[in-house]
């Protein structure tokens, strides 16, 4: 733009503006102006004078701008604008404001690009998306045809095990995760199915805080000694240790024996499977492999020379412990070539449990301390010192360690520092199992009873004491040696003999009170 060009538009406009200020200047402000002083913008009534060459000097204006190219325009209005009072940039700017909005939901179909509309609704959550739909009927086409509902559920089925266990169990998993064919119900569906998915959420809550269960019993009915040392399940089945050396496996719907193995000449002390292959540790000092679909031996380790108490193995890896103070560390290469690798030697007392991870081994003693070791080297590492007498059982995930003693204590450390950032007192007896997920820990003890214990509140140093237990459960007549538990159901074995299967899910309250006991099923099955 000339220099010349724009000082001469700018005379102009500059001349109006005085004029029409010198208009202002002479008006009373106590009779014409209106000044409202408040917490919001100061707003003006102004008046442009009805005289004057206005009209005729704003086209002339506006068409020497539009003469001028994009760049000299901005230039031009950043200049104008900068000439101008506060008063008038907020005019200005409630001006802008409309024009700048852009509904790129209802924009990005028109150009064919209903994918990428698609895409940016569906990281919403459940609360925006049903705000979304009320936008208008486009946004709402956008999220039925994009079937966002559904996508919704989908995400969150796989990424929360109560999600995918409800899916599964209440079978509407098979309506998710398929693209658009007629077997696949329309959006509308998925938009009611999910507050239904929100409700049962919300009904098992309630019934693991209110201890609302039906109860299923295994009479496991040993043959010589009684007792049920270990314990594992899935969905189909439930695989357990006896102390009459058998191992029996169970129908997990039918609660049948199918199956009962036996080569042990001690008790089974612990055990652990997978799809291929189940690992047992005795009393009678020895490891010993079976397969899953046939119960045949495969393969039978003998080094340790007592009991061996407890074993885990995943990835190509094994740890075993026993009651010779030992930790021994194997390579599974296949259930037939299995090696040993190194034996890790500093307890002062029977190795009771072992857990581990690809960064840490941890093992727990009746010398009162936990140990890590590295995975990688095998080397010591560290020494969680608190408990004051033997550790029976733990368990490591990520950087915490949750651990239960036989001085009636469950401590959670912290693996990386080595602190003890809680003590959870309440079992009368030495705690011999624990498990813990995301939001509970459930302890079982010599005591026969089960706790439910809040996992987020005991992490918070703040919570007291006295609202960390959520419930305690009891039902066995002798010591609890195992159990296991997910979202919907604790499973447990004791010293009487039985298997209890603790369901959240199913429960039938035939109409109690909440403070009322609950209704159990009670089923026994002996094979």
């Amino acid at each position: 733009m000339e220099p010349e060009m724009e000082d001469k538009t700018l005379e102009l406009m500059n001349t109006s503006g005085m004029e029409s200020q010198n208009l202002v200047d002479d008006l009373s402000p106590k009779k014409n102006t209106v000044l409202k002083l408040s917490n919001g913008p100061v707003v003006g009534s102004r008046k442009r004078p009805s005289e004057g060459n206005y009209e005729k000097e704003k086209e002339h204006c506006i068409a020497l701008f539009d003469q001028w190219s994009e760049a000299d325009q901005v230039e031009f209005v950043e200049r104008l604008i900068s000439r101008m009072c506060h008063y008038q940039h907020g005019h200005i700017n409630s001006y802008l404001k409309p024009m700048l909005q852009r509904d790129f939901i209802t924009a990005l179909p028109a150009q064919g690009l209903d994918h990428i509309a698609e895409n940016i609704l569906s990281f919403l959550d459940a609360r925006s998306l049903c705000s979304a739909e009320l936008v208008c009927k486009e946004w709402q086409r956008v999220i039925s045809e994009g079937m966002l509902w559904k996508k919704l559920i989908e995400r969150m089925v796989r990424t929360d095990p109560l999600w995918k266990g409800l899916s599964e169990r209440h079978q509407w998993e098979k309506y998710l995760f398929k693209n658009r064919t007629s077997e696949v119900p329309p959006n509308s569906y998925y938009h009611s199915l999910y507050p239904k998915i929100i409700q049962d959420i919300e009904t098992i809550e309630a019934n693991w805080r209110c201890g609302r269960h039906n109860l299923q019993r295994i009479q496991c009915r040993s043959e010589n000694s009684k007792g049920v040392y270990c314990l594992q399940y899935d969905d189909d089945k439930i695989i357990s240790g006896l102390r009459d050396n058998s191992i029996k496996i169970w129908d997990k719907q039918s609660l049948e024996c199918l199956k009962i193995l036996t080569g042990h000449t001690g008790s089974v002390l612990c055990l652990q499977y997978d799809e291929r292959v189940i690992v047992t540790g005795s009393s009678d000092s020895t490891v010993r492999v079976w397969e899953v679909m046939t119960g045949e031996v495969l393969n039978t380790l003998i080094h340790h020379n007592e009991a061996v108490l407890h074993l885990r193995f995943a990835n190509g890896l094994m740890v075993t412990c026993s009651k010779d103070r030992s930790i021994a560390v194997w390579d599974m290469a296949s259930p037939t070539d299995i090696s040993l690798r190194r034996v890790l030697v500093g307890h002062r007392a029977a190795v009771n449990v072992v857990d581990f991870d690809d960064k840490y081994i941890v093992s727990a003693s009746g010398d009162r301390t936990i140990k890590v070791w590295s995975t990688s080297t095998c080397e010591f590492v560290r020494t969680l010192n608190g408990h004051k007498r033997g550790i029976a059982c733990l368990q490591y995930r990520d950087r915490l360690v949750v651990s239960g003693s036989s001085d009636n204590t469950i401590r959670l450390w912290d693996i990386e520092c080595g602190a003890c950032l809680r003590v959870l007192e309440g079992h009368e007896e030495l705690v011999r199992c624990i498990r813990f997920d995301n939001k509970r820990i459930v302890s079982g003890a010599y005591d026969g009873k089960i706790k439910v214990w809040d996992l987020q509140a005991a992490l918070d140093p703040r919570a007291p004491a006295s609202t960390l237990c959520l419930r305690t459960l009891v039902e066995h007549s002798g010591r609890v040696f195992r159990l296991q538990f997910d979202e919907f159901q604790i499973i447990s074995s004791s010293h009487d003999d039985t298997i209890l299967i603790w369901d959240f899910l199913n429960v039938s309250t035939n109409g109690q009170s909440e403070g009322r006991s609950p209704s159990r099923t009670y089923t026994y099955i002996s094979r």
